[in-house]
C-alpha cells in the first residue's frame, strides 16, 4: 500500500530528485543502474509505466489523490506519495505540476543500436540536437509517422530530460532509442559504420548544392534508410554529410531555405514513411 506523505517541509528526505538534484546529476553517469528521471502529467507517467519503467516516488496536488491520482497510485504499489497543496509544490519544483502530478521513475537500462534496429526500415538518426523540446518534438512525429527507431549521436541532449519527455507526450517510452557511441570519437564515421553494417543507407538532410529532393525515388525504394537530421543551429557538419550516401532537401518556397530541425523532421517523417 502507498504511503501518502504530505510535504511540510521542502527540504525532506525523499524530495531530493524533485527540488534539490539537477538532471545531469539525476541521470548518474557514474552509476547508470541508479539513475532517476522525472515524467509529469498523468498521460506520460502511465506510458513510462506501460514500458516497463520502475516507479519510485509521485508527487501529486492534493486534490489529485483521487481519480487519476488514485488510479496512479494503486498502479505504482508500495511508493511514497509526497502531496500538498499546488503554491507549495510549485515553490519545491520551481514549476507549475504538468495536470498536478509528477513522478520519479528509475533509468530504463541503455540500448543498443544493432539491439533496436536489426528488424527495422526506417530510422532517425539526431546529431547534436541540444535543445530539449526540439528533441521531444521530433520523437512524436517519428512516434506519429512511422519510424522504428531513433539514434542519437554522442552530442545529442538527452531524452529523458524532463521537457524532452513532456513535449513528446510520452513517445520516447514507445519508440526505441539509443546513443551511437558516448564521445566525439564514435561519431560520425564509426556511427555511420554500424549503421551501414546494419544494411542501412544513409541521408544526409542539409542544404548544398548536390542534393537530391526528399521525394525522389532512389529514397522511396530503399529497403533500410537512415534519415539524418543535424543540430539547430549549425545544422549537420561537413564530415558527416560527406560519409552519407544521399543530401537530401526539402523543396520549399518563397524563398525560404530551412525549417525547424523539429518541422523539418516531422515533413521528412512523412516522406519517406514505409508504404504498404
Amino acid at each position: 500500500m502507498a504511503q501518502i506523505i504530505e510535504v511540510t517541509d521542502l527540504n525532506a528526505p525523499g524530495l531530493e530528485a524533485y527540488a534539490h538534484l539537477t538532471e545531469a546529476q539525476l541521470r548518474n553517469r557514474l552509476e547508470p543502474e541508479k539513475g532517476v528521471f522525472i515524467a509529469e502529467s498523468p498521460k506520460v507517467i502511465r506510458l513510462a509505466l506501460e514500458a516497463g519503467c520502475e516507479p519510485l516516488s509521485l508527487l501529486m496536488e492534493r486534490k489529485k489523490l483521487p481519480g487519476q491520482g488514485a488510479e496512479l497510485i494503486e498502479r505504482c504499489g508500495d511508493i511514497p506519495v509526497y502531496t500538498g497543496e499546488r503554491e507549495s509544490l510549485a515553490a519545491l519544483t520551481g514549476y507549475e505540476l504538468t495536470r498536478g502530478i509528477l513522478c520519479a521513475l528509475r533509468r530504463p537500462r541503455p540500448r543498443q543500436a544493432e539491439e533496436i534496429c536489426r528488424g527495422a526500415r526506417r530510422v532517425a538518426v539526431l546529431e547534436n540536437i541540444v535543445d530539449a523540446s526540439n528533441l521531444g518534438a521530433i520523437f512524436r512525429s517519428a512516434a506519429a509517422l512511422g519510424m522504428e527507431a531513433v539514434l542519437l549521436s554522442p552530442g545529442c541532449c538527452d531524452p529523458l530530460l524532463r521537457r524532452a519527455v513532456r513535449v513528446s507526450m510520452g513517445t520516447v517510452f514507445q519508440v526505441p532509442w539509443a546513443r551511437l557511441g558516448e564521445g566525439p570519437e564514435d561519431w560520425p564515421g564509426l556511427g555511420l559504420a554500424r549503421l551501414r553494417a546494419l544494411g542501412f543507407s544513409c541521408a544526409a538532410l542539409a542544404l548544398g548544392e548536390n542534393t537530391i529532393p526528399l521525394d525522389d525515388p532512389r529514397l522511396g525504394d530503399a529497403e533500410k534508410l537512415a534519415l539524418i537530421l543535424g543540430n539547430e543551429g549549425d545544422g549537420l557538419t561537413k564530415e558527416t554529410i560527406s560519409r552519407c550516401d544521399f543530401a537530401v532537401t526539402i523543396p520549399m518556397s518563397h524563398g525560404v531555405d530551412s525549417l525547424n530541425v523539429a518541422a523539418a523532421a516531422a515533413v521528412a517523417f512523412w516522406e519517406l514513411r514505409v508504404r504498404g
